[in-house]
């Protein structure tokens, strides 16, 4: 493995390594608020960046991940976990139950007692590049990875992107 760049938490840097996972970290050097300016800094479409989310309801906490500019559907996400009303968590509670930032969460390395979903048209990619636990990070990882170490249900949790007129 090459250098690994600064700030990779220590949890994602020891689930790699325990899982023995093909991997590598992506620094850009530029800031990737959205999905739109990671794409442009790795020069890849915005379905290959995938977006780990961190939702609560009903005192509960789920991560949805999705691809692309693909919005989640609070109401499939409600269905497939069974509770009522997800909504986005805040900052604060990202990091405390990820233990990693909101725009960071890295899609591995998650909390075991969380469940976590994968979008069904995220699943059929087979490698893209999901948050590395920093802002800063990108971390270019297997689906198939990030549905088996997570045990997630698979299941169609978005909405399709909007047409915007010309």
């Amino acid at each position: 493995m090459s250098q690994l760049p600064a700030g990779v938490p220590d949890q994602l840097l020891q689930f790699l390594s325990e899982h023995n996972l093909d991997f590598e970290f992506v620094a850009p050097g530029v800031p990737m608020p959205t999905v739109l300016a990671a794409a442009a800094a790795l020069d890849v479409s915005a379905e290959l960046i995938l977006k780990t989310l961190l939702f609560v309801g009903d005192d509960r906490y789920v991560v949805a991940i999705a691809n692309g500019t693909h919005r989640i559907d609070r109401n499939r996400l409600a269905e497939v976990c069974a509770i009522r009303k997800p909504r986005p968590a805040n900052p604060g509670d990202v990091i405390a139950v990820t233990g990693y930032p909101a725009g960071g969460v890295a899609p591995l390395g998650l909390p075991a007692s969380i469940p976590v979903v994968v979008d069904a048209a995220t699943a059929a990619l087979s490698v893209a590049y999901g948050g590395g636990g920093q802002e800063h990070l990108l971390l270019r990882v297997n689906v198939s990875d990030v549905i088996r170490c997570n045990d997630a249900m698979v299941a169609g949790i978005t909405e399709p992107p909007k047409q915007t007129a010309r």
